[in-house]
């Protein structure tokens, strides 16, 4: 298993590259976000562990670059900053999982682990369906390229019927996906806010399967 790891605290970095040796991995270093950004182009990695802090590019913007390139390459993000908007940002910018300093070696060796095994399948930063394009990080929609104005109820209610494109959905996933397994309300919110989106993205847009649940059409 090959590992890029980009930190600016060459001992750190040093003492991770051995520990990570030391577990079997092949390891590269870089120190700076536009040296880990030429590694990460010019050679295939497993995984990346991603400093935010760095000096040329932060972590963000390594990140982001590689996405915006469909590089898929499973990254880590280590750092010092564990705000809690700050491990969203992370994660919203393409990241797959976010550890803090100081953490737990063997945690860190097992995540990498982890996302290795999910490989680096593309996950693009919008969402298309027909002509609903959604951008999760930015919470904005746009049907036939006019934003639409959503609720965030409504917005991770698209959202989750765009990340199944096609597929008949039940009520019981949008329930436990959109609000969360413990819900114990009026299970007929569903049908409320698939209603207020009707209104908001075109009726035609939500299909309802009598007895199965609801399907965003693809086209």
């Amino acid at each position: 298993m090959r590992v890029l790891v980009v930190d600016d605290e060459k001992r750190f970095a040093a003492s991770l590259r051995a520990g990570l040796v030391a577990e079997g991995f092949a390891v590269d270093l870089a120190h700076d976000g536009t040296d880990g950004l030429w590694l990460a182009r010019e050679n295939a990695y497993d995984a990346i562990v991603l400093d935010l802090m760095l000096p040329g590019l932060n972590g963000y913007q390594v990140c982001a670059t590689l996405r915006a390139e469909r590089d898929w390459t499973p990254i880590v993000m280590l750092t010092a900053k564990d705000g809690e908007w700050d491990q969203v940002e992370g994660l919203d910018t393409g990241a797959d999982d976010y550890l803090t300093k100081p953490f737990s070696f063997p945690v860190l060796v097992a995540r990498l682990r982890a996302v290795a095994r999910r490989g680096a399948r593309e996950r693009p930063a919008t969402l298309e369906v027909g002509d609903i394009r959604l951008d999760p990080a930015a919470r904005r929609v746009w049907r036939a390229g006019v934003e639409v104005e959503l609720t965030a109820r409504e917005f991770a209610l698209l959202a989750f019927l765009a990340r199944r494109p096609g597929d008949v959905v039940s009520k019981r996933q949008i329930l436990d996906g959109v609000w969360d397994v413990d819900f114990v309300g009026d299970p007929n919110i569903v049908e409320v806010y698939v209603g207020h989106l009707r209104n908001k993205v075109g009726r035609e847009a939500i299909q309802t399967l009598r007895g199965a649940g609801y399907r965003l059409r693809n086209g």
